[in-house]
């Protein structure tokens, strides 16, 4: 068997169309939604609806860390836009785009940018949505929690510590624990680029070491420290900015 995994794809259409090519199957996890490109501030929601120059500013602003000065600045904007169907419409957009181009079978779950509401409307049959959930796949049990944790960000799929452990104990032992963030572990949470720390999860760090996965694949840190590492027995593996790669991580067995 030959898997082939992605993550953060952040709109990039072009190549996920050809992220199955030799595999048996693909698995997605999370983060279709491009908002914003911090490389490159023309591209996304955001610059679509405000402009290149005010992306530049956003991203100056949360990239120093100054959050609250952000989300002012963002409140700025908004004013006089109703913000709950401008960004609807623009995710809309991009999810028929993004679905269409999954090759067929994809097993996919959700990131902390995306809209999971939207997702039952553009999955076709070849595409199978899980979170919370198992699904075998050439003989090994492949588990699936999508979504992240509280932050700052405020991104549109953040949930509570406690929900979060509550998925990740709901999948229970597997072969293949599948998450859009990566377990709490300092060289795996940290971006190099961002300069900063993002939310990784105590319980999936907690869980690697009871149930022992043969991997722990996972996305969300686009610039990690470290890419993989073992956790006792477990392979833990970032499997890559998608969007800016364009290439999938590939899982033998």
């Amino acid at each position: 068997m030959r898997v082939h995994v992605v993550s953060d794809v952040h709109g990039n259409s072009t190549d996920l169309a050809r992220a199955g090519d030799g595999a048996d199957a693909v698995v997605c996890l999370g983060d279709l939604v491009l908002f914003l490109d911090y490389a490159n501030h023309a591209r996304g929601i955001f610059p679509e609806l405000f402009g290149v120059e005010n992306a530049d500013r956003i991203v100056e602003l949360r990239t120093a860390r100054r959050f609250e000065e952000a989300r002012a600045f963002g409140a700025q904007l908004w004013a006089g836009i109703d913000r709950v169907p401008a960004i609807e419409k623009a995710v809309r957009k991009q999810y028929a785009e993004m679905f269409a181009a999954f090759p067929t079978p994809t097993y996919a779950t959700y990131g902390n940018v995306d809209m999971p509401k939207l997702w039952s409307e553009y999955a076709a049959p070849g595409t199978t949505v899980l979170d919370g959930e198992r699904v075998e796949i050439g003989g090994w049990v492949f588990g699936f929690v999508g979504g992240g944790l509280r932050t700052p960000m405020r991104t549109p799929y953040e949930i509570d510590d406690e929900e979060y452990a509550a998925k990740i104990e709901a999948v229970g032992e597997v072969d293949v624990l599948c998450t859009h963030i990566p377990p709490e572990v300092p060289d795996l949470v940290y971006d190099t680029v961002a300069r900063r720390f993002e939310r990784g999860s105590r319980a999936l760090l907690e869980a690697i070491r009871r149930t022992r996965p043969r991997y722990s694949l996972f996305g969300h840190v686009h610039q990690p420290l470290a890419r993989r590492m073992r956790i006792g027995s477990t392979e833990c593996v970032n499997v890559g900015h998608f969007a800016g790669s364009g290439r999938p991580w590939a899982l033998e067995w």
